[in-house]
């Protein structure tokens, strides 16, 4: 190897940061050239490399600060202390390798030591990483892992819960399952239409939207309790109904009278219990896809209010979702995958 200073490497780990010290430069210098023996082989790699230091974390809580620093390129209080301790202090004659460029970056103006991240330090870290367990005492038994995965957990849990977006995340749901609803209210009032057309017919003719049909089927239920001997006592009865309804008294009036000529085939109780018992719940959907737009306009207006007066609600909650899908995706580059061995 080139260079003649000394070399140390950092290693962050789940169980704590660990510090090697580079004592055999013509062993490691085989991987210049592309070899991988000196890494995989523990007796050759034992000879170049020897652990100077290890600081274990003192909690699960010191764990998960330190992993969310250095994905944020950051040197803790912990890793600060870590390294002035164990550096050098008289001599400047030595490198840091770091594999991630933003934390070197960081050590190097918090502590003034020359750091280095290249393929030679990334090799050497490979193999501390490999051999992590018989370098330090303790880890060996399936304990190292059972470190990266409570600290996987918990790092998972934190970015979830201290999500900044998480406003937007709501509002991403709702758009979602808002297009969702809509596919699924249109086929349903498509099927309630169909259905309760076998019994009355002409309705679909004087109702042209879906929900108020639905509602209308719901309220009418058996077209014959329209209509009976004593005509004018059931009129009165359904009729305020279905101006409620419908919105419009001489609608309901035709309603009326169209049932009395109805060409729909009757059904049995079992039949419109099943019928209107779908209608019902389809209502109730509707009615449910509604509130959740109120919802989404409310958070709409908090989120993002100039966006939603200048494109709409709807629009503006879908630029959003797609934005966020985009940054998600970016964001997936940068892991936790350097803290764990």
């Amino acid at each position: 190897m080139a260079d003649s200073k000394t070399l140390f490497t950092l290693l962050e780990c789940a169980a704590g940061y660990a510090l090697f010290e580079v004592v055999a430069f013509e062993e490691i210098g085989a991987l210049l050239e592309g070899s991988m023996d000196t890494v995989t082989d523990l007796k050759r790699f034992g000879r170049a490399v020897k652990l100077k230091s290890f600081e274990p974390f003192e909690s699960a809580q010191v764990a998960l600060e330190n992993a969310n620093a250095i994905s944020e390129h950051a040197m803790t209080a912990t890793l600060h202390n870590f390294l002035e301790m164990n550096l050098p202090k008289k001599s400047k004659s030595y490198s840091l390798g770091v594999i991630d460029t933003g934390l070197a970056t960081a050590i190097s103006d918090g502590l003034s030591v020359s750091c280095r991240s290249d393929d030679t330090v990334r090799e050497i870290l490979r193999g501390c990483r490999m051999h992590l367990d018989v370098f330090i005492k303790g880890l060996e038994g399936g304990a190292a892992e059972k470190a990266q995965l409570g600290l996987g957990h918990s790092y998972s849990r934190s970015k979830i819960k201290f999500n900044p977006a998480r406003s937007d995340n709501m509002i991403i749901q709702s758009i979602a399952l808002l297009d969702q609803m809509d596919k699924d209210i249109n086929t349903f009032a498509m099927r309630v239409r169909e259905w309760y057309s076998w019994h009355f017919p002409e309705l679909r003719d004087i109702v042209k939207d879906n929900i108020m049909f639905a509602r209308a089927a719901a309220y009418i239920q058996d077209k014959g309790t329209l209509f009976g001997s004593n005509e004018d006592d059931e009129k009165e009865d359904k009729l305020p109904g279905l101006v409620a309804i419908v919105g419009e008294g001489d609608m309901a009036k035709a309603i009326i009278a169209s049932a009395r000529t109805s060409m729909g085939m009757d059904c049995s109780s079992v039949d419109m219990v099943n019928i209107i018992n779908f209608t019902q719940r389809m209502v109730k959907l509707a009615e449910f896809r509604k509130n959740l737009s109120m919802y989404l306009t409310e958070k709409m207006g908090i989120v993002a209010p100039n966006l939603s007066a200048l494109i709409g609600d709807t629009v503006a909650a879908r630029l959003i979702s797609k934005v966020c899908v985009l940054c998600f995706k970016m964001s997936q580059r940068e892991s936790i995958g350097d803290f764990v061995v």
